[in-house]
């Protein structure tokens, strides 16, 4: 099949190579000309045979940049041709967005994608939303894709237009959580180095046969065999906006979420260097048990 591919960013290039490894003819477009197989979006569009479907995958940041990317798209294709959002949009955008693309007949499907920098060697986990005659004509592409394997193990037609974007909000979510407690569990053994003497080998042990084993606990014994205390990494998580979806999703439907939730505000409270609500703690602390304060860095 021709794809045509708007984002050649880490994931979006190796995307690429992954599907033409596969068989398939993919028409990249980036801002960065050095990665880029056309000048603009209009040469992408006019990439393609006449008369034949167009299918444009958009790989680019989430909010304003797929935004404009999108609109422009929709003004350069036709009735019949197909936008893919890959990026982390919120659902909500996505229904906006098959309704006005609608109104040109343009088909709109939503994808989430899992995999990272590792998606090119092991495949990506995807979670797609939209019709199912379309999504089963994309189906070529997204087996490319995919992992290896049965397709229900890496791949989820998981309803209409925004159900993909939502299963992969929901996706992030528990990655937060999952992510926050391996961390805790690291700080935890490193503050017993009386103890415990090689907390990256005690990660490591728990990747086979225990019920903890996960490709995050790989990447995490991956990274502290390069920096075994996290010497050159500065605390500061930052979000993408998943999380925070997750959570205010949670809060709609009444559903009970304090480990994502929890995880979310750690993230919160590690971009403070000197934590205003941790001050008011130690405030009250002191006045209430006269329990001793630390000067701040600046006193």
């Amino acid at each position: 099949m021709h794809l045509g591919l708007v984002g050649l960013g880490r994931m979006g290039a190796n995307m690429r190579d992954r599907l033409r490894a596969a068989g398939h003819q993919v028409t990249g477009y980036d801002q960065n000309p050095d990665v880029s197989d056309v000048s603009s979006l209009e040469e992408l569009a006019g990439s393609f045979a006449e008369g034949a479907p167009r299918i444009v995958w958009v790989m680019v940041p989430a909010g304003e940049i797929t935004e404009s990317v999108i609109t422009e798209l929709g003004g350069l294709l036709t009735a019949g041709d197909v936008i893919i959002d890959g990026g982390n949009s919120k659902y909500t955008d996505d229904l906006r967005r098959a309704e006005e693309l609608g109104q040109s007949a343009i088909h709109y499907v939503d994808a989430g994608v899992s995999g990272g920098i590792w998606g090119k060697e092991n495949g990506y986990g995807l979670m797609v939303g939209g019709p199912d005659d379309v999504i089963e004509s994309l189906m070529p592409i997204f087996d490319s894709l995919r992992p290896d394997g049965p397709r229900a193990e890496g791949f989820v037609h998981a309803g209409p237009v925004g159900a993909g974007h939502y299963a992969k909000m929901v996706h992030n979510g528990i990655e937060y959580g999952v992510m926050q407690a391996y961390a805790e569990g690291y700080e935890i053994l490193a503050a017993r180095d009386d103890l415990i003497t090689d907390v990256g080998a005690v990660f490591e042990a728990w990747q086979r046969g225990t019920v903890v084993r996960s490709w995050l606990l790989e990447l995490l014994v991956k990274a502290l065999n390069e920096d075994p205390d996290l010497d050159d990494i500065r605390g500061y998580v930052a979000d993408s906006g998943e999380g925070r979806w997750t959570v205010e999703e949670a809060v709609l439907r009444a559903v009970p979420a304090p480990v994502i939730s929890a995880a979310l505000f750690a993230r919160f409270d590690s971009r403070q260097e000197d934590s205003p609500a941790m001050k008011a703690v130690a405030a009250l602390r002191n006045q209430f048990g006269g329990h001793t304060t630390q000067p701040s860095a600046d006193g």
